[in-house]
């Protein structure tokens, strides 16, 4: 069973991370993102923290509910696989495999693989009897709702403390999601079509409030694991105010093919994306390994 990490697992690994800084390679890189998100917060920093659904998958996702907890970010970005995995896992565990399995087995057996991870389909089964009901309510209440609104709704409606959803419903976080179909989500929301066709998820209903963040905003932040639409709608926001003024960047993508996924913080200054004046920084490695060990070097309260 996938097991989600907890604050005092991170934190426990605090005396190693203190000698990072003159380690060398990504031990000292790490150390220096450490450096710039704990300014971020003393700095009062509006703080976006993104991150991909293949991460709410694996332990991580216990870390990302306790920074909500703590109210240690202010605004997440993620992606429609993000909110399922985190919804589906309130309510059933999935299961530890192997990178090297055979998948046409798999298939058989009705098993889906994320890596070393099982999803087994009886999962999905659980989470259309689930997000009906959200949608039923939704729909009596409002007919087109925004991506942040069904995630609100979603987090209202699991008591999972290791819920990152939990705590964002609970602690007015908003969770925006632009690709809000690519996913279950848009499946189940085509199924619910056939009966409530004036049903709809309009994904620039989200983008006044993004926006007006982002505008009265003294200073941003971004905490960005991974890349793809996550890590490009929060660095794209922060356009209309010059960048962000701190960027941490944890990825294992490479930037020879332009991919946006692949692309340093030092890029995103040539958009405007992120400010001339920023403090910034890449770190590459593989976020299960890296980011508790971030996590370890953060001042928290």
């Amino acid at each position: 069973m996938i097991n989600d990490l907890k604050l005092e697992d991170a934190q426990s690994a605090a005396n190693l991370v203190s000698k990072f800084p003159n380690a060398g390679f990504q031990a000292s890189k790490l150390s220096q993102a450490i450096e710039i998100a704990n300014k971020m917060k003393k700095e009062k920093s509006t703080i976006y923290f993104t991150f991909t659904a293949n991460m709410v998958a694996s332990g991580l996702r216990g870390l990302f509910a306790e920074l909500c907890k703590r109210k240690y970010v202010d605004v997440i970005i993620t992606t429609a696989g993000a909110l399922e995995h985190d919804f589906i896992r309130s309510f059933a565990p999935y299961e530890l495999g192997d990178f090297q399995m055979d998948d046409t087995q798999l298939h058989k057996k009705g098993i889906n693989r994320i890596g070393n991870i099982l999803v087994p389909n009886e999962r999905y089964e659980l989470f259309e009897k689930k997000i009906l009901p959200i949608f039923e309510k939704l729909w009596n209440e409002k007919k087109t709702i925004s991506p942040s609104e069904l995630a609100f709704e979603m987090g209202a409606n699991v008591k999972d403390e290791n819920s990152f959803l939990y705590w964002c419903s609970r602690n007015q976080i908003p969770v925006f999601c632009p690709g809000i179909t690519d996913g279950a989500i848009g499946l189940q929301t085509y199924f619910f079509k056939q009966k409530r066709k004036d049903f709809g998820i309009d994904v620039t209903k989200d983008m006044n409030q993004l926006a007006s963040i982002t505008l009265n905003a003294e200073k941003t932040g971004g905490i960005i694991l991974g890349g793809g639409i996550s890590k490009h709608h929060a660095i794209g926001v922060n356009i209309m105010r010059g960048g962000f003024n701190y960027a941490v960047y944890i990825t294992t993508a490479q930037p020879w093919d332009g991919s946006l996924s692949g692309a340093r913080s030092t890029e995103a200054v040539s958009w405007g994306k992120i400010s001339e004046k920023a403090n910034h920084i890449t770190v590459d490695g593989e976020a299960t390994i890296l980011f508790p060990l971030f996590i370890a070097g953060l001042i928290l309260k």
